[in-house]
């Protein structure tokens, strides 16, 4: 049978779990996941683990937080006046927003807190400074 190589493009079901053993992804209902091995498409811990593989195998791996979406980078949160916010945005911890950069780049952002004079936003990945467990099987080689 073909093993995955660098370079590779497969497909792959997956369920993606947190410590508390909660899904924060999943490929079930969906196509499966397409990417390039070795690419950097998908995260670091997830892509070492791939090659070597065949079609119909299946693997379940322990990713830390530091092989998946990093640590939060306090850099990326950010406070601004209360007032900078339109008053038709109904304001509350968790909901999530876009924001335009000063180059004019898209971000998505997390209300973290709210007050009558600020919010604070949090640009950092939701999933930064988590460790995350992968569920997969290999689906097809190419």
């Amino acid at each position: 049978m073909t093993q995955v190589k660098s370079g590779d493009t497969v497909r792959i079901h997956y369920t993606g779990t947190l410590a508390d053993g909660s899904t924060f992804d999943s490929s079930e209902g969906r196509d499966p996941l397409e990417f390039e091995v070795g690419s950097g498409q998908i995260i670091p811990g997830l892509d070492r683990a791939i090659p070597g593989m065949e079609v119909g195998e299946k693997k379940v791996v322990n990713i830390a937080a530091d092989d998946a979406y990093g640590q939060p980078n306090p850099q990326a949160m950010q406070t601004v006046p209360r007032g900078d916010i339109p008053a038709d945005i109904p304001l509350e911890v968790g909901l999530q927003l876009q924001v335009q950069t000063p180059t004019g780049q898209v971000m998505p952002v997390t209300v973290t807190e709210v007050t009558d004079e600020q919010v604070t936003l949090d640009a950092n990945h939701p999933l930064a400074g988590k460790d995350l467990t992968f569920s997969f099987e290999i689906v097809s080689i190419a």
